[in-house]
């Protein structure tokens, strides 16, 4: 898996060859452009390397001076969500919790297919009320948030109404989220046995990577959501990661496939399961 950093680097310096290509089409060179937008060559050169991020303005007159206005909004569309990668989380969460997991709802309800890896907590989808509590308590305290704990876990129920309707989930876990202790014992223990009921459902698959698995092939990586083939959100301790380059697509695609290999399924891990609320005691 690449670095958060290589990620939005990789989608600038895509950028960047976006922007060579319109000049050299346009048959311009890199000081004639500069010259056009009134900037130092230097400028002109890091844009098309990828390692300075262009403005609005910037991106206009690029096309300007290249006669490519008609490209101009697209380039804009597609700075904007390389500036929107990778966002931290006191950036996200400044006006509270209740609005970070509200700016989730549009893409939970426009993706068909969910492939889910979470190797440290159950996944949202699947997660109890008391079990959310939890876990935004902590997020609040640790992070010092907006107090709205109540309304942001409220959301989150209501956003796991996506598992009744048209799309899919296949979510794989590792053994050791059943025995990580989120809300004490109770509040996983009523955790544990709805996984046992979300099980039931049509629309979710969940494997469970055994603790005794063979690992040597493919080890435990972050854990990520992947929407359909359209972007992967990767959680960091300091930052929400999105992914929409392609090829990194491709990667964590054919990771999730053989995580699942690694799985077991149905009554092999609904024993899992029942061995872990056992161990509650």
């Amino acid at each position: 898996m690449t670095s958060p950093s290589s990620s939005v680097q990789e989608a600038r310096k895509a950028l960047g060859k976006r922007l060579a290509d319109i000049r050299l089409a346009a048959g311009i060179t890199k000081r004639e452009l500069a010259k056009r937008c009134g900037w130092h060559e230097s400028k002109a050169s890091r844009f098309e390397r990828g390692t300075r991020a262009p403005s609005e303005r910037d991106l206009r007159a690029w096309c300007a001076a290249c006669d490519a206005q008609s490209q101009a909004e697209d380039l804009i569309s597609t700075a904007r969500g390389i500036e929107g990668m990778y966002v931290e989380w006191r950036d996200m969460e400044a006006s509270g919790l209740k609005l970070a997991q509200e700016s989730v709802v549009p893409l939970w309800e426009r993706t068909e297919r969910f492939r889910i890896y979470s190797p440290w907590l159950i996944p949202g989808p699947v997660q109890t009320a008391s079990y959310i509590t939890a876990l935004l308590t902590s997020l609040r305290d640790r992070r010092g948030t907006i107090d709205d704990v109540p309304a942001a876990v409220k959301v989150r129920v209501e956003k796991q109404q996506v598992v009744y309707g048209k799309h899919k989930f296949a979510i794989i876990l590792e053994e050791s989220v059943l025995r990580t202790r989120i809300g004490g014992t109770d509040v996983m223990a009523g955790q544990l046995g709805y996984l046992l009921s979300a099980m039931a459902l049509p629309s979710i698959s969940i494997g469970i990577i055994p603790q005794d698995a063979d690992r040597s092939g493919l080890w435990p990586v972050e854990g990520f959501f992947l929407y359909d083939d359209e972007l992967v959100n990767v959680e960091l301790i300091s930052a929400h990661l999105t992914i929409v380059q392609r090829h990194e697509l491709a990667m964590y695609a054919k990771t999730f496939a053989e995580l699942a290999e690694l799985a077991v399924t149905g009554a092999a891990a609904r024993e899992l399961i029942t061995a872990a609320i056992e161990s509650l005691g």
